[in-house]
């Protein structure tokens, strides 16, 4: 663990470099046309951050004065037929200290996505068309960000998301609001959106290791057709559950496997100091169960999870998770994290550390510790750059190296 204390030890000089001064709630943003159950990376949730970093960040300000005729056209949309609109671009290169394969991995990732507010506008029965493609893609290099940890000896995900698919479609389904924070979305979903989420869980604006967003004992499908219900059952306690297609893949037609009848369900019941504080302050349990699936040769498997993160001070987030799952359909059989998040106000900047232990579900590997050090750095109201370091000690692909280390570099442009 001495890898982990050298993290924590450069985390919290990181952290000197922010000012403290004027700490106010830093939110993802508040529920955009009537809100949902969605987490951080989901697109209501997505839209608010996004327009509310244009509107807070100072730095830089003729780039988004360049800009402000195309964010007044889309704001105009907005107010006029209740269509919201978001685009960007986000590249992540990521260098292995060494490797048995490749050690570089650069991709890219173009996205369009918004809401489409089509009945009762703003009230408790809203109902909005959610849309998002996307483009995934490699640059210049033999594998993707996403593929490098299997590639260099690592039996984990450290750059979760790059893949290189091509187009996908990842959301395009109906919310319909059934009163006072009760939700329904039903058609092409990402469970990932909704499913064991809390404050740091986005891998566009936060951690990019899968370790630290939805855990890696959950064998959460590609996107495809399903629905979901989550609500607040209280002042306090809210409920998530649903069900997806468990060959779900964006690049097909999503009834091409809905048909087979082979499906991921989940349930999750959760404790939040308030409905606008749910990914802050935020305790949970998520159970989960997915069919066999025989084309694919995976055998069906259960597990659970939980998760608890508090929001301190309003600029440290400290949280932990656990997971297990059994059979061979998750990716690890066992997994426990632990970090902190901390917001600098105004410059909406953000630092994280997080540190992870984790058994691979194959029975052969041994167990690994992983860790991630990153500070987003809001150059401009549009423009966000994310250094990141991860340490993956014991690693289980690669028994003849103690340590290997991921460089990456995150950059993320909006418009």
């Amino acid at each position: 663990m001495q890898f982990a204390r050298g993290f924590q030890a450069v985390f919290f000089s990181i952290c000197a470099l922010g000012s403290a001064d004027g700490a106010e709630l830093i939110e993802a943003g508040g529920p955009v046309s009537g809100g949902g159950f969605g987490g951080p990376s989901s697109v209501e949730e997505q839209l608010a951050e996004d327009r509310l970093t244009r509107e807070e960040v100072s730095r830089f300000q003729v780039f988004d004065e360049f800009l402000e005729p195309w964010f007044g056209f889309k704001e105009g949309l907005r107010e006029e037929i209740g269509l919201t609109l978001g685009f960007d671009y986000t590249t992540l290169l990521m260098w292995a200290s060494s490797s048995s394969g490749e050690k570089r991995g650069f991709g890219g990732i173009g996205r369009m996505f918004g809401t489409w507010a089509l009945v009762d506008r703003d009230g408790p029965y809203a109902g909005s068309l959610v849309f998002k493609g996307e483009n995934r893609h490699r640059l210049g290099t033999d594998v993707a960000p996403q593929n490098l940890g299997f590639a260099s000896g690592y039996s984990g995900i450290p750059g979760t998301a790059f893949s290189d698919y091509g187009w996908g479609v990842t959301n395009l389904f109906w919310r319909q609001g059934l009163g006072e924070r009760l939700n329904l979305i039903v058609g092409v979903v990402d469970v990932t959106d909704y499913l064991d989420v809390y404050g740091l869980v986005n891998p566009w604006t936060q951690f990019q290791n899968l370790a630290f967003l939805t855990d890696p004992t959950i064998p959460a499908p590609n996107q495809g057709l399903g629905a979901a219900m989550g609500g607040m059952l209280g002042e306090h306690v809210y409920f998530i559950g649903g069900f997806a297609d468990a060959n779900g893949d964006p690049t097909r037609s999503p009834f091409r496997s809905f048909g087979e009848g082979e499906f991921f369900k989940h349930v999750e019941l959760g404790w939040v100091s308030s409905y606008d504080r749910r990914f802050f302050d935020n305790v949970h349990v998520t159970a989960w169960h997915v069919d066999e699936r025989t084309d694919a040769g995976v055998p069906s498997g259960w597990g659970v999870a939980m998760s608890a993160s508090r929001f301190i001070n309003e600029r440290w987030m400290p949280f932990v998770r656990a997971g297990y799952g059994d059979g061979d359909a998750p990716l690890w059989s066992h997994s426990v994290s632990a970090g902190v998040g901390r917001y600098f106000t105004g410059s909406k900047d953000l630092a994280g550390l997080g540190v992870n232990w984790g058994k691979p579900a194959d029975s052969s590997l041994e167990h690994q510790w992983t860790s991630e050090l990153f500070y987003r750095f809001q150059a401009a109201q549009n423009l966000a750059l994310t250094p990141s370091v991860q340490l993956i000690g014991n690693p289980a692909l690669n028994p003849e190296k103690d340590v290997l280390v991921y460089f990456g570099l995150r950059g993320r442009v909006t418009f």
